[in-house]
Order: structure tokens, then sequence, then C-alpha cells
């Protein structure tokens, strides 16, 4: 199969006829929103579309029959009868028709495809695919996630991949700034395509890395019920999902409307209720010491004297003793997978008055809540260390003692989200005249998400109740904040009672100083898009000359966001991360031009020869104009094999959070060198030196918490762009002497210049103490007990990155008996390089085949060198058997700058790891039957010192779960 160059094009040629013979293989041909096939069951598995083929084709009621959405193209092979012939299909994606043959690299994923994993949401279907990387979110990140799945292409990034619905852009999820696909339900979705290349030339600025577009179904005439269940075989991760659809024609086919509901629901797993994952190690595995597990923060409490740095365990009443070690386990309270129920609605019309106005419009939503635990909140130095003086009752060290304590009494953190995502959409297409076709649209789109976090506590009735009062109550945060003890701080406050930090609040005094936050987020969309083209403009004067087509168009866009935190949040009167108002938004107005020029066709060594010219040349009201362009190349000595090459450029502006996002409070996983000097092999003499220089006895400090840091995040008003330039080239081989194979190979490479990100806490404490970055230590803050308090890692231009590699695809499809047809599909992907400069014109760091243990480096957590997924299919009559095998190979652990080296016994690396699924499908008249087990045999991830949850959601996360089980049963009528 053959790639095609990805979309502002419709549908340019449909399926002739299907011929009343027996079907023994078709495949799919979801291509636009007017064709959705009768044999969808007996498809075969297709991965990538770059495969020549011949089309034959029709134009419908004497018109360019031009699907209202756009479309990537794509192409398959559809065979009817056992004499061999074979129908082929061409559906291109620019604006322009490509004919058979075109050179950017296209991924198709089908329906079936997805539906025969049993995933229940697209963002755990896509994490099979070797081209999708690991720095999205995941249903598996339960800290920090919001409850949405997010995606990227070559591990670039969620802001960097744009993500469509039919062609058009819609509604982002306002908290994450990413399309949450949670919100996409699986049975409503025709086809998923990839274009694996860059795509600001034609889609606008957060096309760097590619564009997904996923279609959904319309333009229907008939309906639907599914059902689906699902369970894990330790009987938790329970799953159901309902969903309909049904399609009418009217006024004598001129127009149709379809309507879509679903819901879903995915009960999640807890942490404790997985062996691997309970008891979490939270230390750096290069340590002398031995693996350390937990946090030292306990519910009787860890206290630092100010003075000496001693370290004190509270005795549960009203005093400390000499410090135990006791450790709490976090990860018997946390959620190792979010609990998830989305509700869909969607309608779609269209009426086609005549070939000039075809009117068409949808309008979909979405109402998402997600849950996830975690462990009770701790007194851990937020919004500032809080210090016990000296007269504190029972403080008998004869020093202010540092608090570090987990308020237990407050109950398990639990994290609530609400999003409600509306997009609709109106517009006309047709021809104008002499073959020049429109498409007028506009979309609006809006997202609203309230976010509930329970057990957040309020910082200052807390400290009331432990008969505290802070020097400066204007300012929170302050780091150098002292306390005096008030004895009578509770009177006149009704439910206040006064209770020593050293023991537990009573149920009253828990109730009168726990609180709940509430925060808001509101995304808006305004999209107006016009598309002219004509695919016939003028005709190669010389023989075996092919056609010049030209098409244009301009987009004006405007986005916003405003994300409004708990005014307790903001004021930073409560436990938990602070955050600062988010506000701001942009406009910008684009004009586009593409030309297509076939030079030769069907000459001599010349099936086709052709060059596809792009330009896009955009004004932003923030960072004024740019222009970004590609060129693509296509030859085909033969029909049997054809090159393409594709040359282009990329811009991204900083979106609304990293330009104008308000600052926040995070906790990040990392290690403070001076409590793990040894670690440091030839560096732990400057570290030693410098963190006496600070004060710290390296000997005896230990660090607070449980291996995690405070960092502050956020915008950036003074950001720049980003640049880069993508190119690729490869060879697609569809012999004809073997029916039924086709087989590809693409080479990309990816560079990317000023890239916009913060730096990992690790990398800033690391090139400090090392020396290695003096200029680092300036974003460091500790308090005068010498525990760090803060690490300022805000959004800036870093240095540059670049990635290359090789896809290998094949699909080969063979008849072993007259009624038994057996399926290949295989996507492979073999990484050539990953680096990038963490600082403008600093050292570059190889990250190939390094997985970011504690995700201290760049956009991404893993980047394995080798990926493959293999789809092995055996089709008997109207049942189908289905083997799916996912490959990721091993991976050594890096901290930022380097590969870690192993230390004693401990673990610096995973093994490569294979995921199996078994799926069977099952038709009979209008019924269809699936079911089949996902992991089947019950892989567990491996084994990563993240401090989370021993291991890494965002890389392993499909194996969290465990072995799976699925059953499904639709009925069409």
């Amino acid at each position: 199969m053959r790639s095609r160059p990805f979309f502002v094009g419709l549908l340019q040629k449909t399926v002739e006829s299907v011929k009343s013979r027996p079907l023994l293989l078709a495949a799919t041909v979801l291509t636009s929103s007017s064709l959705v096939p009768a044999y969808a069951e007996t498809e075969t598995p297709a991965q990538t579309s770059n495969a020549a083929i011949n089309a034959k084709a029709n134009i419908r009621k004497g018109k360019d029959n031009n699907s209202k959405k756009t479309v990537i193209s794509r192409s398959k092979n559809i065979t009817f009868d056992g004499s061999g012939s074979t129908e082929n299909v061409v559906v291109t994606g620019s604006a322009l028709h490509s004919g058979k043959y075109n050179p950017n690299p296209v991924q198709i994923i089908t329906a079936k495809q997805i539906n025969m994993t049993g995933s229940t949401n697209l963002g755990d279907y896509l994490q099979r695919l070797p081209s999708i990387g690991s720095s999205g979110t995941t249903n598996t990140q339960t800290n920090g996630g919001g409850g949405a799945s997010c995606t990227d292409i070559r591990n670039f990034g969620s802001s960097r991949v744009l993500v469509l619905i039919d062609g058009k852009r819609t509604s982002l999820n306002g908290a994450s700034a990413c399309v949450d696909l949670n919100t996409i339900p699986v049975q409503q979705i025709a086809s998923v395509e990839i274009l694996k290349d860059g795509g600001s030339e034609l889609y606008g600025a957060d096309a760097v890395s590619g564009v997904i577009n996923i279609k959904l179904r319309h333009d229907l005439t008939t309906g639907n019920i599914t059902v689906r269940g699902g369970i894990t075989g330790q009987g938790d991760n329970q799953t159901g999902q309902i969903s309909a659809y049904k399609g009418w024609n009217f006024d004598h086919d001129k127009g149709n409307i379809t309507l879509f509901g679903s819901y879903m629901t995915q009960g999640g797993v807890l942490q404790r209720n997985r062996s691997w994952a309970e008891n979490a190690q939270t230390n750096n595995p290069t340590s002398s010491s031995g693996a350390v597990y937990g946090s030292s923060i306990t519910s009787s409490g860890l206290f630092y004297g100010n003075n000496t740095g001693n370290a004190y365990s509270g005795n549960g009443t009203n005093g400390v003793t000499s410090y135990n070690g006791q450790r709490y386990q976090y990860g018997q309270a946390q959620s190792l997978m979010n609990a998830l129920q989305n509700a869909t609605m969607s309608a779609d019309l269209h009426y086609e008055l005549n070939r000039h106005f075809d009117f068409y419009g949808n309008s979909r939503y979405s109402h998402k809540t997600s849950n996830s635990y975690m462990a009770p909140e701790p007194v851990a130095g937020t919004p500032t260390t809080i210090l016990l003086p000296t007269n504190y009752p029972g403080n008998t060290t004869g020093e202010p003692l540092q608090v570090y304590k987990r308020i237990t009494q407050w109950g398990n953190r639990r994290d609530e989200t609400a999003l409600d995502t509306w997009t609709s959409m109106a517009g006309v297409k047709g021809e104008i005249t002499h073959g020049w076709n429109y498409d007028l649209s506009y979309t609006y789109g809006m997202s609203r998400e309230t976010d509930q976090m329970e057990g957040a506590g309020n910082y200052l009735k807390l400290l009331q109740e432990w008969g505290l009062t802070p020097s400066d109550l204007g300012n929170l945060e302050d780091p150098n904040t002292t306390f005096t003890y008030n004895p009578n701080s509770c009177a006149g406050s009704a439910g206040c009672q006064q209770t020593s930090a050293f023991s537990n609040l009573s149920s009253t005094g828990a109730a009168y100083s726990n609180y709940t936050t509430i925060n808001h987020s509101l995304y808006q969309l305004r999209d107006l898009n016009l598309r002219i083209h004509n695919n016939h403009v003028a005709h190669m004067p010389w023989n075996n000359g092919g056609d010049l087509g030209i098409a244009l168009g301009m987009e004006h866009r405007g986005e916003s966001l405003n994300y409004t935190p708990d005014p307790n949040v903001v004021s930073g009167n409560t436990l938990t991360n602070s955050q600062g108002i988010t506000s701001g938004g942009f406009n910008v107005t684009e004009g586009y031009l593409e030309g297509r020029a076939q030079f030769l066709r069907n000459a001599f060594l010349a099936k086709d020869l052709s060059v596809d010219a792009q330009g896009r040349f955009s004004s932003y009201n923030t960072f004024g104009s740019t222009k970004n362009w590609k060129v693509a190349l296509n030859w085909a000595p033969t029909e049997d094999v054809s090159f393409h090459a594709t040359l282009g450029t990329s811009f991204r502006q900083p979106n609304v959070y990293e330009m104008y996002g308000g600052q926040a409070l995070s906790y990040a996983t990392a290690t403070d060198p001076c409590a793990q000097v040894s670690s440091y092999a030839g560096d732990a003499a400057a570290v030693q030196a410098n963190c006496a220089a600070h004060g710290i006895n390296t000997s005896k400090f230990v660090q607070a918490g449980g291996g995690q840091v405070a960092t502050t995040t956020g915008g950036n008003s003074k950001l720049r762009p980003e640049t880069g330039r993508t190119y690729t080239f490869g060879a697609t081989l569809t012999p004809r002497w073997v029916k039924g194979f086709s087989t590809s190979v693409e080479f990309w490479h990816y560079s990317l210049q000023h890239m916009i990100g913060s730096l990992g806490t690790q990398y800033i404490l690391d090139s400090c103490y090392t020396n290695s970055d003096p200029s680092q230590c300036a974003y460091i803050t500790r308090n005068s007990g010498g525990q760090i308090t803060n690490v300022n890692a805000i959004d800036e231009n870093l240095g540059d990155m670049i990635t290359s590699g090789i896809d290998w695809d094949l699909n080969y499809s063979f008849r072993i008996t007259r009624n038994d047809l057996f399926s290949i599909a295989n996507n492979f992907q073999r990484l050539l390089q990953y680096k990038q400069q963490n600082v403008s014109g600093g050292a570059w760091y190889d990250y190939s085949g390094s997985l970011m243990y504690q995700g201290t480096a760049g956009e991404t957590s893993g980047v394995p060198i080798t990926r493959d997924y293999l789809t092995l299919t055996w089709q008997h009559g109207p049942f189908a058997l289905n083997y799916m095998v996912n490959y990721i190979s091993g991976m050594r652990w890096n901290n930022g700058t380097n590969n870690l080296t192993r230390v004693g016994t401990m673990r610096v690396k995973t093994p490569g790891m294979y995921m199996q699924d078994l799926s069977a499908s099952y038709s009979y008249k209008q019924w269809a039957f699936t079911g089949g087990i996902q992991n089947v045999a019950n892989k567990k991830p491996p084994f990563v010192a993240s401090a989370t949850d021993n291991s890494l959601g965002g890389m392993y996360g499909s194996y969290y779960q465990g072995r799976y089980f699925f059953l499904q049963a639709g009925m069409n009528f």
C-alpha cells in the first residue's frame, strides 16, 4: 500500500461497482463521510498507505465527488471472487488529486483494527504504534494527568502534533491544552490517519511532528447498537460501553441526517492491588545504601533541627524522639489507572441543493468525568517550611524544628474532573465553475472543565489548630517566614480544636482544617476556513504529460484559554501545589497555496513523475508573520515500485499555557545531590564541596520528603517561537507478481530549533552541584536548615533537538484454501538518533535507547531504539482470529544528562518487552460478536525506580492492568 499526502483535499474517486460475485476478501475503505461499506467485517488489517495501485472510479452525478470532510490519501486493494480481478480505490488527502502515487508518509488505522484490540479509548490503542511517542498523557498517569489522554508523534510532545476530527480543528481540553482522546468514543471512529511528517505548511503551526486525523462515521442510512464489557484477571478495571447510531436520507437522497450516542465507563485500578507497584522505590537506583521505599513523611511526623540538621521522629503524642527510619507507603493509597465515564452525542446533517451548493453541519458534545486517588496530603514545605519555635510545647531539642508530616486525618486525596466539550461546524461546498471547487466552513469549539481535589487542607486553619502564627500573613510563600506560638489560637473559632503538631488532629479538628479545592478552565476556538481547488488547471504540452493542479485558501483562527484555580490555591493557603491564574489567547490569519505538476505519466520509466509544492503565510497578533513551505517529489518508474521524498519547514508559536500560564508549584521526582554524594562518582568531590559551601554536612544530611523536590513551573511571556525542518525519503514496492503484497521503507529526519520547554529538576540540581553549569544554581532555593524549598523551572527557549529513524511497513494477504485467508501486517521503527541541547548553545545529549526514569529530559519518557507492532489474522468465512504482538526494545536509565552506571546489584536498565493480545470475531446475519484477551501472558511492566509506581506509565502503561478480558456484541438494522 502506498502513502498519500495529507489532506486539504477531498474524495476524488469512488468504487465503480461492487460485483454480485461472492466476496472473499475486502479491505474496508472508510474514506469519506458518505461511504461505510457493508463488508467492513471482512477487512484485512492494513497499517500504512504506501502502495501503488490501479484505480477504477467514476464521478457520481457527473461531478467531482468531494467529501465534505478533509481526508488523508489512502489506497486499498479489494479483491472480489476467486478469479483474481481487483478493484482499487484511491483517496487523496491534499486539496489536489494526486493520482495513484504520492510521497507523504501516511499511516491508516481502520475501525476494525481498533475494535479487534478491545481498547476502550483511542489513546490506549495509539500507544501500540511505533510512531507514537511516550511524551503524551495516558490513563496510567494519575498524578497530575487530570484524567486526560493526549498523544504525540516521534516523542515531540502533545503540543507539537495537530489532532483533527474529520479534517477540521476541534476543541482542546482547556486544563491539559491538548485534544483529549478520552472524549472520542471508539465506536464512532471510522478510521484514523496519521501523517508522520511535518505539516505546518498546510495545517498550521502546531503540526510540527505531524497530524492525526480522526474520521467519524457520517452520512449513514443504517443503524447499529453495540454493547461491550470487560474486566481484568484480578477483577478490577471493569469497563462497559454502549453505543448506537442511526442515519436517514431525505428529499430523494439529497440530504442526510445521522445521530450518534454512546456511554463508556472504566473502573480504574488501585496501586495496592498490583504487587509490583504497591511499595514504590523512591531513591536514586545508583545509591550504595540500597533501595529505599515509600516516603519519610509519616503520620507521626519527621522533624529536622533547623540549626544542626538533626532528624527526629514524632513520638505520636506531645514530643519527638530520635529518628527511627519509619517510612510511609503512599502507594497503598494511590490510583494506578484513572476511573472514567464518558457520554457523547453527535448530530450530522448535509443537504445538496445542487452541484454548486452542498450544505453541511455537525455538532458533537461530550461529558467526561474522571477520578483518581492519592495518599493523604503531607506538610512538606508548601507554601513554605513550617518551623516550630524553641518554646513550642514538646520541642525539647533546643532549636526550631522543620515540620514534615502527613495529615492522614484528612483522608486520601481524591481528584475528580468534569469536562464538557462541544464543537459545532457549518459549511457549504460545491463547484464554482470549470472544475474549480470550494469548501467554506466555520467552526466553534468550547471546553469547560471543573477540577475538584478533596483533602487539600487549609494552611492557615491548620496553623491555627497547631497554635502557630506566621510572621508574614501577606505572603504565605515567603521562605523567610518565622512562627510564634499562640496557646489561645482557637479562641472564638467554631470547630477549631487546638492540637499539638506532634499528635493527630481530632475528627472535629480535621473537619475544620480540611479543604476541597475547585479549579475551573475554559477554552474556546473560532475557525473560519475557505478552500478552493482545481485538479486540471492546465495540461502539460508534451507527450505523456500530466495535469497541473492548483489549490489555495485562507484561514482565520482565534483561540483563548482561561484557567482559574481555587482562590486558596492562588493565595497559597492550601497544602497542595500552588497555582497562578492563566488567561490569554491569540488569533492568526493565514493563506496557503499548493501546486501539483505531473510532468510525466504512463511514460517509459515514468509511470508517474510529479512535484508538489505547498506554502503557507501566517500573520499572528502575537509574533508577527512567518512563512512555511514544503516540496515533495514522486517518481514511479513502473507500477511495481515508486520513490518519494519531501522537504519542509515548521513554525510553532508558544501556546497559551507556555506564554501566559500562571506559575505553579509541583513536586518533581528528584534527589538532592547533598543527600547522595557517593552516587556522583568522579564528580563526588565537587558535589561535596558545593554542599559544604551551603553549610551542609553531607555525611549525615537526610533529604526531606519521598524523593520529590518542590519545583516552580509556569509560562514565560518572553518566549520566542520554535522553528524546524523535516525531510523524508523512501520507496514502496507492490509487485504485481505477488498478489496482496506491499511493503515500504521510509527514512525520516526532524530538526527543531529554540525548543520550548522547561529543564528537569534533576538536571538543574546536577548541573549546579557538579559545576557542569554553575548558572543553574541561581534557580535553587534552600531554607536555613539546608533543605531544598524550591527549584525554578519555568518555560524557556531551550536548545535544539534532532531525531531521525527508519520505518518499514509490510502487508501481505494470501489465500490458504478457498475459504481461508491469512493476513500479515507489520509496522517497524528503528531509531537512528535522538539528541537535544538542554540549554541554547549547550552540550548535546544523546538520548537514543534511554529511559528518563524520573521524567528528567525534554519531552519524552523513553526513547527505545526499536519498536514493532505485528498483526496476524486468519479469516475463515464469518470467523476471524487475530494475534497481535507489540515490542519495545530495552533501555538504559538516564538522569537527564547521562545513562546511569550500576552500583552493586541495583538495576539501571529495562529489558525488551513483548505484549501479546488475542481476539476473535464472528458475524451472523445482522449480528457481530468480538471477544479477546489483552496481555495474554499477564506480563508485568518492567521495574523502573520512578518514585511513583515502580514503572513508567508513559512508556509501559499498557501493561499496568495486567490480563484483560473483553466481549462485544453489535446488531445492525
